[in-house]
């Protein structure tokens, strides 16, 4: 069983990690408001000098926590989210002009992410039809004696993804809302990098656990602790 693990052992060190990120390229990011979007890939993305980034995810985060700390460089040429009233920084950038920001409800973004991962082209959605920001530069198709927003589907370069565990197949294990949008940018880019708080040799994982099969991992790195911790708690005050 030693044998086979070291075959298929994905785990890489931070230095091979930096290799995977470039100008240019487009990123998705797991994660709901900072939980769940990988803190050492951020910083690692950061550390590369990376710049004219597309990024791909819920949300801009917070200024310190989550994708936030990547959008508040500058280095972010585009934004396809749900939301940015998280990130006043996106907002204002947003408003500069030195940040394009394309808004996607969010089940729809979720879905139009699903749909990149499983190959198709699109998907049709009413969900804003009436919104003319949501149908901005868009194609609007007629079915059955409906109206449908074609929305294309999403992919990018590669996609960082925090999980709670990991088996060096890169079975994957979540936690809680750390869950969010991580299964679905894991599966729709080029390659995916996972940032794992604990590893566990392989057969240790209860299979009705995995939510991502190792198919869709391709490197993965030892987490250094997590910085969203009582996020809205310490950012409003509540």
């Amino acid at each position: 069983m030693e044998n086979v693990e070291n075959t298929f052992n994905k785990i890489i060190s931070s230095d091979q990690a930096i290799n995977l990120f470039f100008s240019g390229m487009t990123l998705m990011f797991g994660g709901f408001g900072g939980v769940g979007t990988p803190p050492k890939l951020v910083d690692i993305l950061l550390e590369t000098g990376a710049s004219d980034l597309t990024l791909i995810g819920n949300d801009a985060g917070f200024p310190t926590i989550g994708i936030g700390k990547a959008v508040c460089t500058g280095r972010v040429k585009r934004l396809v989210a749900s939301h940015i009233g998280s990130n006043p920084v996106a907002g204002q950038l947003m408003t500069d002009k030195k940040l394009v920001v394309e808004f996607s409800p969010q089940g729809t973004l979720a879905e139009r992410i699903r749909a990149g991962g499983v190959g198709l082209g699109g998907i049709l959605v009413d969900v804003g039809i009436t919104s003319n920001i949501v149908t901005q530069n868009k194609q609007i198709l007629s079915l059955d004696g409906r109206e449908f927003i074609l929305e294309q589907a999403l992919t990018g370069d590669l996609s960082i993804v925090y999980a709670k565990k990991a088996d060096p197949y890169g079975n994957l294990v979540f936690d809680k809302s750390a869950r969010n949008t991580n299964p679905l940018v894991a599966m729709a880019s080029t390659k995916t990098i996972v940032e794992v708080e604990e590893f566990v040799p392989l057969g240790h994982l209860d299979p009705e656990e995995i939510v991502t099969p190792g198919v869709y991992v391709d490197f993965m790195i030892q987490s250094e602790g997590v910085n969203w911790s009582w996020v809205w708690e310490k950012t409003y005050g509540t």
